[in-house]
């Protein structure tokens, strides 16, 4: 027998609805949301449809739900996991392989970069300077090293003014992350990316976008011509959830 799917489109529908509530409430993380029973009646609906609506929302990230008394549903600021999740999904039943995402970040940041140049206030740019300087600092210690590499190119998105730059460099990092699928970084490595960064960082605190642009994209490409030479193998490998 065929299981209904119109349960599971009202549950989301409704979930639309307490998104929206809680965008014109103002709700910060960490408020809670009306009890069970106000919100029963208020979107007329069932118990097992609000506690999907609510499931669904806990695994966007919107809400936590909290066990016990005084617990229930409470307002949290999602992240990238579940964009993350989705589009690693998508990709693995495309069959495509890890090159896509450097191709994508070889399109992608140096618009970024392009934009960071003309838009990152001066207290963005010594955090952005920190970054580099901590991993000149720490060169020989290749997990502050993948530390600090992540950090540089995340306040470069996420301070281009475009918000959607920030989520999308979280997701495509993430899925790229070195250390987990096998990319090593020798120390020579790590010189040569934080002379990368140095550059880029120079070229924004200058308020050039053009040179911006054109350091960020010298940085991707020399990245990925590493891998191609050092990692051939992983960037034709599938992506995959499981990794």
């Amino acid at each position: 027998m065929q299981t209904s799917l119109r349960p599971q489109k009202t549950a989301v529908l409704v979930a639309q609805r307490i998104v929206a509530d809680i965008q014109q409430r103002g709700n910060k993380a960490g408020d809670r949301l009306p009890p069970e029973r106000v919100m029963l009646e208020e979107y007329n609906i069932g118990r097992g449809t609000l506690r999907e609506s609510l499931r669904f929302l806990e695994l966007q990230g919107i809400i936590v739900l909290k066990p016990g008394p005084g617990g229930g549903p409470v307002v949290q600021q999602p992240d990238g996991s579940g964009l993350a999740t989705a589009l690693t999904l998508l990709l693995q039943f495309e069959n495509a392989p890890f090159r896509t995402i450097t191709e994508a970040r070889t399109a992608l940041e140096p618009m970024m970069a392009r934009l960071a140049a003309l838009r990152m206030s001066e207290e963005q740019l010594a955090e952005l300077k920190y970054s580099v300087d901590h991993m000149l600092d720490k060169v020989g210690d290749e997990s502050v090293f993948l530390e600090m590499n992540k950090r540089f190119h995340d306040i470069i998105a996420h301070n281009s003014g475009n918000a959607l730059f920030g989520h999308l460099i979280d997701t495509l990092l993430g899925m790229l992350d070195g250390s987990s699928i096998g990319v090593d970084y020798p120390e020579h490595r790590r010189v040569a990316v934080h002379k990368a960064h140095a550059a880029i960082y120079e070229a924004l605190a200058a308020k050039d976008p053009a040179a911006a642009a054109s350091a960020m994209h010298d940085h991707i490409i020399e990245y990925a011509n590493y891998v191609e030479r050092k990692f051939p193998e992983i960037l034709n490998a599938p992506i995959s959830w499981t990794l």
